[in-house]
């Protein structure tokens, strides 16, 4: 028995033998990285280019630091938002740093639903 395993650590092993193995492996890692990681995160940006691309004037959008804001004028790159009740404060912003996106209709069909909402639970 212990013929047969000096023996056998005594055969070379091929090259060509470790690197299909290896090469396969490595392929694994690559798809996983490609599906865990990479593709997520452009279809992100596809629906965060499409939201920024839909963006008008009156839209009721949320900023990176949290502000709620309305939309008064809309450049390629910039945006003018204005933010607070007194409509004094006006400021220019970069489109990325435009997080969420409201329009006043949507604004409208959820007051309008929540308002039918708590109507049928009075009655109930």
């Amino acid at each position: 028995m212990l013929l047969y395993f000096t023996e056998a650590a005594a055969e070379p092993v091929s090259a060509s033998s470790a690197v299909i193995p290896t090469l396969l492996f490595y392929a694994v890692v690559m798809a996983v990285f490609y599906f865990l990681l990479v593709r997520p995160n452009s279809k992100e940006r596809k629906q965060k280019a499409q939201v920024l691309a839909s963006l008008a004037v009156g839209d009721s959008v949320r900023t990176t630091g949290g502000f709620i804001g309305t939309v008064i004028d809309i450049n390629d790159e910039m945006v003018i938002v204005e933010f607070g009740n007194n409509k004094n404060c006006r400021i220019p912003m970069v489109k990325d740093a435009i997080v969420e996106v409201e329009k006043p209709e949507d604004a409208i069909a959820s007051s309008n639903d929540s308002t039918k909402d708590s109507k049928n639970s009075k009655k109930k």
